[in-house]
């Protein structure tokens, strides 16, 4: 097993999940890019609207599933969203006997820490939550990583629940990719048909609970700054947090 220092908990709460930090560096493309420096050495951009999007549903719920490093900070951002219910930390692409923070950490799962999005497709569409996840919750352009945190468990993925969003993510990556907007290239991955599994009570609204926390002070915040600023018409100020259920 690999030893990690976590210094975003003190020595009485180790058992608590590592630190996960994001670093989204990149620089002006064209007209195409809006850079947003933010604190904590957090850096966003403003990627160009997909060109190709889900179709008008008839239902009113929809779920996606996103990973992007640590899991704390892409639930914060999401639970911002307008048009967003729910968005519970989780687990995606391993099995179920693995989906458990110490076995996850090991790196040897095939499971992403990850974040289901509930969402109501005729306030926000799936195009728009993957433009959001490419622009300020993660940077898609470290392989296995995110900011210190290494492991493919931090890997940029995404979880298409349907092949309606598997076309429209597998469209947005190969646009952003011929655009440039990024110094280097993308290696999200698209990984169709993996469940999600939600995860422990504890990692659940971290972000919203712990304001003061000196890791999400540094690390998770800037991010929600980011969506604030970048995308003022989405951003809704108070939290949707997850049920008061912890498995």
């Amino acid at each position: 097993m690999k030893t990690r220092s976590d210094s975003r908990f003190p020595s009485l709460v180790r058992l608590l999940p590592m630190a996960c930090a994001l670093a989204i560096s990149a620089s002006w493309v064209g007209l195409m890019v809006w850079q947003v420096p933010a604190t904590g050495g957090e850096r966003a951009v403003l990627v160009p609207a997909p060109a190709v999007d889900e179709a008008i549903s008839s239902s009113s719920s929809e779920k996606a599933i996103f990973a992007g490093g640590c899991f704390w900070g892409v639930q914060g951002v999401f639970q911002h969203v307008q048009g967003v219910s729910k968005a519970v930390s989780g687990y995606a692409g391993g099995q179920a006997a693995d989906a458990h923070y110490e076995r996850v950490g090991l790196g040897n799962t095939g499971h992403a820490e990850s974040v289901e999005v509930t969402f109501d497709p005729h306030k926000i569409s799936y195009g728009q939550l993957l433009q959001i996840y490419f622009s300020v919750a993660h940077d898609p352009t470290e392989l296995n990583r995110q900011g210190p945190d290494t492991g493919t468990q931090y890997r940029s993925a995404i979880f298409p629940v349907d092949q309606g969003q598997q076309k429209v993510a597998e469209a947005y990556v190969s646009q952003l990719g011929k655009a440039g907007v990024y110094p280097a290239p993308i290696v999200t991955t698209i990984e169709m048909g993996k469940s999600f599994y939600t995860a422990e009570g504890y990692h659940q609204d971290f972000l919203v609970n712990n304001p003061t926390y000196p890791y999400i002070v540094a690390n998770d915040l800037p991010k929600v700054e980011n969506l604030k600023q970048m995308f003022p018409d989405r951003y809704r100020s108070e939290a949707t947090l997850v049920a008061s259920s912890v498995r």
